[in-house]
């Protein structure tokens, strides 16, 4: 059986010394779902994208699972998926274009859990409100296949955005714990 986990992260007032960021996560394994949050004070949403996740597996009771992870955050995503963290360690944590690789701290963390499971990284594009007549669920539910692959249903495919939605909004209740 997989576990899936649908991560968020928000910040207000990115990227300026009196914001505040939140991070939200559902897990699922069977029937059990398990829903997490936090937050912390000048940060960035880079960075709550990825304490999302950390958290997230922290919570995970024993290694090698089969993870599906469901996230909107193209930094996140595209790190594993397009394998930038292989060039970042063979560099020594450096770009391609030689600088620092940001998030450092949390970027190692990260690797060191998703290396105790098969994991799987899948996008959505966050915030969909699909309930609404004006949002082209098909063209969504297309852009989704597209970015990973036709085993998805549109019924898949709308439960998730449904989970990403929640994600976020537990990401804005770790926002509102540090109002």
């Amino acid at each position: 059986m997989n576990t899936n986990i649908y991560t968020d992260g928000a910040c207000s007032g990115n990227q300026h010394d009196s914001n505040v960021g939140g991070w939200g996560a559902v897990l699922e394994y069977g029937k059990h779902t398990k829903e997490i949050f936090g937050g912390e004070i000048n940060t960035t949403n880079n960075r709550m994208e990825m304490q999302a996740l950390i958290e997230a597996l922290k919570t995970l009771k024993k290694d090698g699972l089969t993870v599906n992870v469901f996230s909107d955050s193209s930094y996140l995503m595209d790190c594993f998926r397009k394998k930038w963290y292989e060039k970042w360690l063979q560099n020594n944590w450096k770009t391609s274009s030689k600088s620092d690789v940001e998030n450092k701290d949390l970027w190692v963390e990260l690797l060191d859990l998703v290396g105790l499971h098969n994991v799987n990284f899948y996008r959505i594009k966050g915030h969909l409100n699909i309930n609404h007549p004006s949002t082209n669920t098909e063209k969504w539910f297309k852009k989704f296949v597209e970015w990973n692959g036709s085993d998805f249903t549109k019924d898949d495919f709308l439960y998730v955005a449904k989970m990403n939605n929640l994600a976020d909004a537990l990401a804005n209740k770790g926002i509102d714990l540090n109002k």
